[in-house]
């Protein structure tokens, strides 16, 4: 019951509001195990099955799937038929939460739930004494931000972000230089260094385990226009060595994003463009209060992008950093001109182009 000077219906909604919320949250986590199981991808192929059937057919252990559909069904997300006790996954929701269904698969970004929630008790630290939680305490972060980066920037380079940049394509296939910042597993190099092999390509990333992985991977496919390196960039003193520098929602993760900033303007050869994909936001909370995915992004910073920075002893500049402070950046880092591009498909991203 509401207290008196409450009023009980605001009081009711909210309540209704919590509860759903909670429900979603769970849901969140049912949906990301669902992905790393492969069970979407099965029940996308099966027609109206059994929960044993569903479990032979993926190779799991029963009892799990059965209480995995649970909340599916009472979730919304999966169908039950009573008397046959079959299951489906309606082709509109195997729509966007499939692997076939890239770039539109939601199951990708549920898997930020978990391992945001893994280092929930070191955030609760930091909040009380300051200071952040470091790359190392996120084992899957890089394997996750991969396969996004996989579905928002690897599968549209040719056909929406390259074209951005008027004849870029054409000096990539004639044969530059070019950096990627914060590479992490180096997959949007992987497909550029594959798409251009008239074409230099070097990655440059703080995570070791994400280099490892990105050279592990260049040498199986036989890449020898690409390279990766473990550097940081608050200390980086190169000049004018490449053409084009890309950094694909990497620049509010660094402690130093001005100084990031500044050398990509400096390793710049005059004539080369920069090349930037970072989260839309406005830098002024009243301007995000209508973005779809507004909580999302705020809480990924709190619980990662800010806090690693931090741990850095940097700015902990965090993935609302905005559109206008990014774009003031962009000049006192010695970019006169700073063009803003929304792809029409891509809800998430702005992507900023800069010439030297």
């Amino acid at each position: 019951m509401a207290e008196a000077g409450l009023d009980s219906t605001k009081v009711d909604a909210f309540g209704d509001r919590l509860l759903g919320i909670l429900n979603d949250a769970t849901l969140a986590l049912m949906i990301s195990v669902g992905h790393r199981t492969g069970l979407f991808d099965v029940l996308g192929k099966l027609p109206p099955a059994s929960c044993e059937d569903i479990a032979k057919t993926a190779g799991l252990a029963e009892r799990y799937v059965r209480e995995w559909l649970g909340a599916m069904v009472t979730g919304s997300v999966v169908t039950y038929d009573a008397d046959s006790k079959t299951y489906a996954l309606p082709a509109e929701h195997a729509a966007l939460l499939t692997r076939e269904a890239a770039p539109d698969n939601f199951a990708v970004f549920a898997q930020y739930v978990s391992v945001l929630g893994g280092v929930e008790d070191q955030i609760v630290e930091c909040f009380q004494n300051g200071g952040g939680v470091p790359y190392s305490a996120f084992p899957r972060f890089h394997k996750v931000m991969a396969e996004e980066s996989y579905q928002t920037v690897v599968s549209s380079l040719e056909a929406h972000i390259l074209p951005i940049a008027e004849g870029l394509v054409k000096q990539l296939e004639t044969g530059i230089d070019v950096l990627d910042i914060g590479c992490g597993s180096g997959r949007a190099l992987h497909r550029l260094a594959k798409s251009f092999p008239s074409s230099r390509f070097s990655g440059y990333d703080l995570s070791p385990d994400a280099v490892e992985k990105a050279e592990a991977d260049a040498r199986q496919d036989g890449l020898t226009n690409l390279r990766f390196e473990q550097k940081d960039l608050t200390q980086w003193n190169e000049t004018e060595n490449y053409d084009l520098v890309t950094a694909f929602d990497a620049i509010h993760d660094q402690a130093k994003p001005s100084v990031v900033l500044s050398g990509i303007h400096r390793v710049l050869r005059p004539g080369g463009t920069f090349l930037m994909q970072d989260i839309r936001m406005s830098s002024h909370l009243e301007n995000n209060l209508d973005n779809p995915i507004g909580p999302f992004i705020y809480t990924i910073s709190c619980m990662h992008c800010m806090t690693v920075s931090l741990a850095q002893g940097g700015d902990g500049l965090g993935a609302a950093w905005g559109e206008e402070l990014a774009t003031q950046m962009l000049k006192e880092a010695g970019f006169s001109t700073v063009e803003v591009h929304r792809l029409e498909h891509d809800i998430q991203n702005n992507f900023y182009l800069m010439k030297k």
